[in-house]
């Protein structure tokens, strides 16, 4: 009997093994990820076969393809590009924006005024009084919505538009909520006339797995005709003025013009998403007087490609004379750190501006294992003291730029739900360069230096855990 179940147990085992192999084979398109849950499958009984199931098969995707419904986004606002109002481009600037549509095929709206905003002291009040302002519909939505003084002045600001009549809908991320105690949740739902939804709140562990799916979006839209975007959250540590004891430099934009409908076709996408209900947001045609073409880009999980980081590949390689990345966090794959030092060896200038003190426990250490690397290849690494830096930009040349609310790290660029804007315009460009001089100006920049085997031994540890940052 014992020798029959020996065989029984043998056969599952390699039945077990040999269909957990063919779908490795099948979704694992890295070689060497193939390779080890392969190798684990066949030398750990069961057990590896099991450790896969649980944690090398994309269930990610998966959930936030079945939670996503419905696209709006792609039904309403991906149009072809108009090549008529393109021909004010060159030929080769021409070539790479329909490379950028075929990656993600969203359209460029022209004539668009974008403003940045420094920090929440100079940020807040103006969306707050256009808030207070609304007559018709107020549109926000943002990861960290913290139950402090910063999150008081927009509870005052969208009660007010509330009293006066207009839509108000508030879209705060299951986890992103939880950074302040009580959350702000209670608050907006005693508020009269403010819809309030969750995206995916986690109540672990029956809903861990969605730990990793963040809407890490910060977008604001006031009535149609004023939008605000980029990656500033709403909390205290951004009112630099009033010295909180955690401060947080950063960055948003007033955007007016055409690109706003993409904006608010985007929150209506997050909130169909988040409620499994349709709306149709307050459209106003604005005949803005800017300068710039810009259109949103929007990535994450449930996208079969990872859109950003094919982005910004490409966006790297068309560089010709210079690139600026200002990032909180630096942690991208190999393929975008060889394409950065490749066009550092090709004569492209590069600036990389990242915060000397991260807010998170290790992410300076993991940070530190590719400086030797980018250093090597003429990459220029700057450190901005205190306060920490949570400003994203990334600018290319005279007059191309992506803003909005992606980190270069592997969460931002394959975990989060993140929207960006890639923009093309002399005149924001320049606007953005001189805040990233005023950024180098008080930063150190690192120096080739000789780094200790256990500090490169502490660092590369670190740098494992990249997908957990």
């Amino acid at each position: 009997m014992s020798g029959l179940l020996l065989v029984a147990l043998s056969l599952f085992y390699f039945a077990l093994s040999v269909l957990t192999t063919c779908h490795i084979l099948l979704h694992k398109n890295d070689v060497k990820s193939a390779i080890g849950w392969i190798g684990l499958v066949w030398l750990s009984p069961v057990i590896g076969a099991l450790l896969y199931m649980t944690f090398g098969i994309n269930t990610i995707a998966r959930k936030a393809q079945n939670l996503h419904g419905v696209h709006l986004l792609d039904e309403r606002a991906v149009r072809q590009i108009s090549p008529d109002k393109l021909t004010r481009f060159d030929e080769e600037l021409l070539r790479f924006l329909y490379l950028g549509y075929k990656i993600y095929p969203q359209a460029f709206s022209f004539q668009n005024d974008i403003t940045p905003l420094l920090n929440g002291d100079e940020a807040y009040p103006v969306m707050c009084a256009h808030i207070a302002a609304a007559r018709r519909e107020v549109l926000l939505s943002s990861y960290i919505f913290n139950n402090d003084t910063a999150g008081e002045l927009f509870l005052n600001a969208l009660a007010q538009a509330a009293r006066n009549g207009a839509k108000v809908k508030v879209l705060v991320d299951g986890v992103g909520v939880r950074y302040s105690w009580p959350n702000i949740l209670k608050s907006l739902t005693r508020i009269k006339g403010i819809e309030t939804a969750s995206f995916l709140p986690s109540r672990a562990p029956i809903q861990l797995p969605f730990l990793n799916l963040r809407n890490h979006k910060k977008l604001l839209v006031v009535d149609g005709k004023t939008a605000f975007m980029g990656g500033m959250n709403i909390a205290a540590g951004n009112l630099l003025k009033t010295h909180p004891k955690k401060p947080i430099a950063d960055v948003t934009f007033q955007i007016k013009g055409p690109l706003i409908r993409q904006i608010s076709d985007l929150f209506a996408d997050d909130w169909h998403f988040a409620t499994g209900k349709k709306f149709t947001p307050v459209t106003v045609s604005v005949r803005a007087k800017g300068t710039t073409a810009a259109r949103v880009i929007t990535s994450g999980p449930d996208h079969t490609e990872n859109k950003m980081e094919l982005m910004l590949i490409s966006l790297i390689a068309s560089a010709k004379k210079r690139l600026v990345i200002v990032t909180p966090y630096f942690l991208p794959d190999r393929n975008i750190l060889d394409i950065l030092g490749l066009a550092a060896m090709s004569g492209v200038i590069i600036d990389l501006i990242i915060p000397h003190k991260s807010n998170i426990f290790g992410m300076d250490w993991a940070m530190a294992s590719h400086f030797d690397f980018l250093l090597k290849k003429g990459i220029r690494i700057y450190q901005s003291w205190a306060p920490f830096d949570h400003s994203k930009l990334f600018l290319i040349d005279d007059s191309w730029a992506l803003i909005g609310s992606s980190n270069w790290d592997v969460r931002s660029l394959r975990l989060n739900f993140e929207s960006n804007i890639e923009c093309i315009g002399a005149d924001l460009v320049h606007r953005l360069e001189q805040i990233v001089q005023k950024k180098k100006r008080k930063a150190r920049r690192l120096q080739k230096r000789d780094i200790p085997v256990w500090q490169k031994l502490r660092n590369n540890l670190f740098r494992l855990l990249t997908p957990y940052y």
